[in-house]
């Protein structure tokens, strides 16, 4: 059993990472309510845990004042200030190595992630592959806490409400009288990516129900270009990329009713408010640990695994098998339809 009454939670990137540790963070609390949390992570990601109790939120400056070893210094100083009795080191990487070492130094009581990389080189390695699911993220982010001599139970997840729309988003969205898609078609790779040709042909067809409204997430000048472009064509979608913040954009995942998203941060999104989530698979794959909170296996559109028996072959996405550009293209357009439309009976 741990004593400490505040602990230093350190996941500094990528979005999606980050976002995987609120539902484990919310049932820490629930089941620790005494303790108090900060969390280390980039400014912009603040808003992903703004409804967590006994949470506050440290933004690191990794770019400036924080940026390399005088800069992680710092930030350990500021950080002492707190009163820390414990760091769980939820990213392990150079940075957040140093950091947690000076308060090693200092007495701390210190636990990190175990990122299972050799399981996941016998997953991905297309010689003598072992093909078989992996503990996920959330599971092991919530090994750290128990490292740490806490115990926490993830299976019986609690999920905040919905969120109250601003006028300012329902002049955007009209008011809910509709089920609510939310679609995030983009990912740091294209090999996540399902084409957007495709995916503008399950736009299309869903455009056609008058009882759904389409709501299209994304970031970045292109990404925002391409979604207009699509929503200007069909009825019943809307546009929200480059239009809210990120609260804000949390605040309309919080009211869909399925969000259909690549394996990217939106997935993560909505999975963390307990949204139905269908993600759509290229040569990553569930097994990996990446797979949306508590969503269930058949909620993972998969390529032709028998014409791409090398799937998995990379982790992020940034290696590509010999051959395996185009394995979204086995995903017809037509599954990924019966699959929304099921989520949303």
């Amino acid at each position: 059993m741990n004593n400490s009454k505040h602990l230093l939670v350190i996941r500094l990137s990528a979005m999606g990472d980050v976002a995987m540790t609120v539902p484990v963070l919310r049932a820490f609390i629930e089941q620790h309510p005494n303790v108090k949390i900060t969390v280390l992570s980039k400014p912009f990601l603040k808003p992903l845990f703004g409804d967590l109790k006994n949470v506050d939120f440290f933004a690191a400056d990794v770019n400036n004042k924080h940026k390399g070893f005088f800069g992680i210094y710092k930030l350990y100083k500021e950080l002492k200030l707190l009163n820390i009795d414990a760091v769980a080191d939820l990213h392990n990487v150079l940075r957040s190595i140093i950091l947690r070492s000076f308060f090693r130094i200092s007495f701390k009581k210190v636990a990190f992630i175990d990122k299972g990389r050799s399981e996941k080189r016998a997953l991905t390695q297309t010689k003598n592959k072992v093909f078989k699911q992996l503990k996920t993220t959330h599971q092991r982010y919530a090994d750290v806490f128990r490292s740490l001599g806490f115990k926490l139970n993830i299976s019986n997840p609690v999920f905040p409400k919905k969120q109250q729309l601003s006028k300012e988003l329902l002049k955007i969205t009209g008011s809910k009288s509709e089920k609510w898609i939310g679609i995030a078609p983009f990912a740091q790779y294209n090999s996540k990516m399902y084409p957007i040709d495709l995916m503008e042909k399950v736009i299309a067809k869903l455009s056609k129900n008058n009882s759904i409204k389409t709501l299209l997430f994304g970031g970045g000048k292109k990404e925002i270009e391409i979604l207009e472009a699509i929503a200007t064509k069909y009825n019943n979608t809307i546009n929200i990329a480059g239009k809210v913040k990120l609260q804000q954009e949390l605040a309309l995942i919080s009211n869909l009713d399925c969000m259909l998203s690549m394996d990217s941060g939106n997935a993560h999104f909505a999975a963390m408010l307990g949204i139905n989530t269908l993600t759509i698979w290229g040569i990553t794959h569930p097994f990996t640990g990446f797979a949306p909170f508590n969503q269930p296996f058949e909620n993972a559109i998969l390529p032709d695994l028998n014409k791409y028996p090398n799937i998995p072959c990379s982790i992020y996405g940034n290696k590509v098998c010999e051959g395996y550009n185009d394995v979204m293209q086995s995903i017809p357009p037509e599954k990924v339809i019966e699959k929304v439309l099921k989520a949303i009976a």
